[in-house]
């Protein structure tokens, strides 16, 4: 089974040097890797190039029009039996492609996802980030967790497809705004299987600081809509949860500006929910820093996305 690696880039050409640094030392050497530099202005092909004579690799150069067209970009000119993608701020553990191609021989899968970590190396605020994202109490393990809720939906951080997938169903249609969820639906519409591989994980440091995170995660919110305009019938009741918990917030706020006696209510259920954000993190990450700022990163995911969330639901749905 041969891989084709299709990384997207857009001014990390750091990001891209540590990510090809752990494709080097993989235990499966069949793939190659493209390169897809998407109009950055801080270009990465003179890193790219020393992997030359390390890595099957390739680097190209387009205007930028997104991830999701960068991607197409990709498939458009990949070799292999499976096409793998892969964030540029991503490091791969060296079994990774072993454990897919082991996976796939056992399993038919048309296309996969796998879950993400937090490496060692990682900042405390990192692995905060990484938990929020992670967490059954935040993002209910949707994003990779073996007990995740409904259809599974494979992840551009982290995904694979096969290449009689390209040809039947096509690439990405958006660019951003949730593209991978309408990808993987329609991959699933198509008759395809589509699975998780728990071993197949990836360890995805997200953003560097809260305020990063917070926008990244209200974009998130917003991108949730977008697939709803496109498959109405994918908007579940799981997905209204960050916006319940933020009106909850602004709710818990005003009775306490107030003095009402739902203030006690309302802090009582914060207050419980933070501290088992907090011990689950501790117990997970060996670290009380970590879990301080988990209750930080978590407060944020659940409210950027739900703040994302309420802004077009209200312009796009109930505005129209």
């Amino acid at each position: 089974m041969f891989f084709s690696i299709i990384i997207p880039l857009y001014n990390r050409p750091q990001e891209i040097d540590e990510l090809l640094e752990t494709l080097c030392v993989q235990t499966y050497m069949q793939f190659e890797v493209l390169v897809i530099e998407d109009g950055s202005v801080k270009d990465a092909k003179e890193i790219v190039q020393r992997y030359s004579d390390r890595l099957d690799i390739s680097y190209f150069y387009k205007e930028n029009a997104g991830q999701g067209f960068a991607r197409n970009y990709g498939f458009e000119r990949a070799k292999g039996d499976y096409f793998v993608i892969f964030d540029s701020d991503c490091l791969i553990p060296e079994d990774y492609l072993e454990t897919v191609k082991d996976y796939l021989f056992d399993h038919h899968l048309d296309a996969y996802g796998g879950p993400d970590a937090a490496h060692h190396s990682f900042t405390a605020v990192q692995k905060a980030i990484s938990y929020g994202m992670t967490s059954p109490f935040t993002t209910g393990g949707i994003r990779g967790n073996k007990n995740h809720v409904g259809q599974f939906h494979p992840r551009s951080f982290n995904m694979g497809v096969s290449r009689e997938v390209w040809e039947k169903v096509g690439g990405f249609k958006l660019t951003r705004l949730g593209e991978d969820i309408e990808y993987s639906i329609r991959i699933h519409e198509s008759g395809f299987k589509i699975g998780l591989i728990p071993g197949a994980r990836v360890f995805h440091k997200r953003r560097t600081s809260m305020m990063q995170f917070y926008k990244q995660i209200h974009f998130f919110g917003r991108a949730r809509i977008n697939i709803y305009k496109h498959f109405p019938s994918e908007l579940k009741l799981v997905h209204f949860f960050p916006a319940v918990f933020t009106l909850g917030v602004f709710f818990t706020l005003l009775f306490n500006i107030f003095y009402s006696p739902l203030a006690y209510l309302g802090n009582a259920i914060l207050l419980a929910y933070f501290m088992l954000i907090f011990f689950h993190s501790w117990t997970v990450n060996k670290s009380l820093k970590v879990a301080f700022l988990s209750i930080i990163s978590s407060f944020i995911q659940l409210t950027a996305y739900g703040l994302g969330f309420m802004q077009d639901f209200i312009k796009r749905i109930l505005l129209k």
